[in-house]
């Protein structure tokens, strides 16, 4: 069986760690599964939105450190880096979906998504220091982001073992769902993420994450030269359309300029 299984609806990938003998924790064949999917969907027009999530009632309990495998650690290393790497630059919204453990990379896999839901039964632990080791999958740049330094050194460094409601308060998870309640939940909130326009949501996406280490005036000539790009498709003028016939709107990303080609035969 797949240690990685993907499934598709209408412009929802949901892709689901599957080792739950051992909690979903990454193994090198999964990391390497994992950065491979990821890539894919980045190149898929019909991947509007994508769920991250956990076979059998665990989300991910980290790096699986009991594989045997002898290798360079930076090889190693590697394998996190692309994962890590692959999701952040994801141009699509992603979420996701925790239940039961996120625990050290497993954590801060899903701290790399856009969105965190997770039940009131999910637990969460930067379990580094507790092996012996240092942060990683990126948890040194996200942690702070979202909740400061203080409380960034203290999820490592003493390694505590959160509750979702914990966790919630600190902004590290979006919404706590009961667990018979998150599947429709998170459904639903990726139905609207895929409804949404793909162009405009990719570049604010990617205006919100180069925004976290810009300057103010930075981050405003970023969108200065965003915005153009956005009234380049159809989905400005139909979200106009939609708003004047009291309708929703239907975004498709389209491009509306013609190109060299068609004004030159004009």
């Amino acid at each position: 069986m797949s240690v990685l299984l993907a499934e598709d609806r209408d412009g929802v990938r949901t892709l689901t760690l599957n080792r739950p003998e051992r909690k979903n924790a990454l193994d090198p064949e999964l990391w390497g599964a994992l950065a491979e999917a990821l890539r894919v969907a980045d190149t898929d027009d019909a991947v509007r939105a994508l769920v991250l999530t956990g076979a059998g009632g665990a989300f991910c309990s980290g790096a699986d450190i009991g594989t045997g495998e002898v290798i360079h650690p930076r090889r190693k290393l590697q394998r996190l880096t692309d994962v890590a790497l692959a999701l952040h630059h994801l141009s699509v919204p992603t979420i996701a979906k925790v239940t039961g453990v996120a625990v050290g990379a497993g954590w801060n896999l899903a701290l790399g998504c856009d969105l965190v839901v997770a039940t009131p039964e999910s637990k969460f632990c930067q379990i580094f220091s507790k092996r012996g080791l240092s942060v990683d999958l990126g948890g040194s740049w996200l942690l702070p982001k979202l909740v400061g330094l203080q409380q960034a050194k203290r999820l490592v460094m003493l390694a505590d073992m959160i509750s979702a409601d914990e966790a919630l308060r600190l902004g590290l998870v979006t919404w706590v769902r009961a667990a018979e309640e998150i599947d429709g939940f998170v459904g639903e909130l990726a139905d609207r993420l895929a409804g949404g326009p793909p162009f405009a949501l990719a570049q604010s996406k990617a205006l919100l994450n180069d925004g976290a280490s810009a300057s103010f005036a930075q981050a405003l000539a970023n969108e200065a030269r965003a915005q153009p790009g956005n009234f380049a498709t159809i989905d400005a003028a139909e979200a106009y359309a939609a708003f004047a016939a009291k309708r929703d709107p239907s975004f498709t990303g389209t491009w509306a300029v013609p190109s060299a080609v068609e004004t030159s035969k004009e």
